[in-house]
C-alpha cells in the first residue's frame, strides 16, 4: 500500500468525505436519478467500506474509519433530505443506522482479506456474493453499474497486490 493513500484515510477525512458523500448522495436522488440509484444500494457502500478498511493503517484504525464515514454519510444524507423536503421512510433511517453501527464489525472481517490464507479467500468471496446479494434481494435486479461496482471489489480483493 502507498503511504500516501494510508495518511489520508484517518478518522478526521472519512468524517468529512463521509459527509460530504451523504449529501451529494441526496442531491443526485434530486438532479441526476440514476447516480442516486447507484448510491442507493449497498453494493456501492460495500466497495467504499472495503476500500477504507484495506487502506487504512490497521485494523482498529479501519474500523473507526468505516464507521465515521457511515455516521457522516447518514447524519448529511438525512439532514439534506429534510431540508429538500424529501421522501424517506423510518424504516430506511433504521436500516441503514443498523448497517452503519455493524459496519465496525464487518470491518474487522473484510481486514482479515489482507491474510493470504483461504479463510480471507472465503471472505473476500463473501463480500462479492452479499454485494449481488443484496441488490437482488433489496433492490430486484442488477443493474450494469453493480457489474461494475463488483467488478472494482474483485480487483481490489483478488487482484491487487497486498501487502
Amino acid at each position: 500500500m502507498k503511504q500516501s493513500r494510508r495518511t489520508w484515510i484517518n478518522p478526521l477525512t472519512m468524517t468529512i468525505a463521509g459527509l460530504l458523500i451523504g449529501t451529494i448522495a441526496r442531491l443526485t436522488d434530486i438532479c441526476a436519478p440514476h447516480i442516486g440509484d447507484i448510491f442507493s444500494q449497498m453494493s456501492i457502500w460495500i466497495l467504499f467500506g472495503t476500500c477504507i478498511t484495506l487502506y487504512s493503517k490497521s485494523r482498529k484504525a479501519a474500523m473507526v474509519n468505516v464507521l465515521l464515514f457511515c455516521l457522516g454519510m447518514l447524519v448529511t444524507y438525512y439532514v439534506t433530505a429534510a431540508m429538500t423536503d424529501g421522501i424517506y421512510s423510518w424504516p430506511f433511517i433504521i436500516g441503514w443506522t443498523v448497517f452503519a453501527l455493524v459496519s465496525p464489525f464487518l470491518s474487522y472481517a473484510v481486514w482479515m482479506c489482507k491474510d493470504n490464507i483461504l479463510l480471507s479467500k472465503i471472505i473476500s468471496i463473501g463480500i462479492i456474493i452479499v454485494s449481488f446479494l443484496s441488490t437482488m434481494i433489496l433492490f430486484d435486479h442488477l443493474r450494469i453499474h453493480d457489474f461494475v461496482i463488483n467488478a472494482a471489489l474483485f480487483y481490489i480483493l483478488f487482484l491487487q497486490k497486498k501487502k
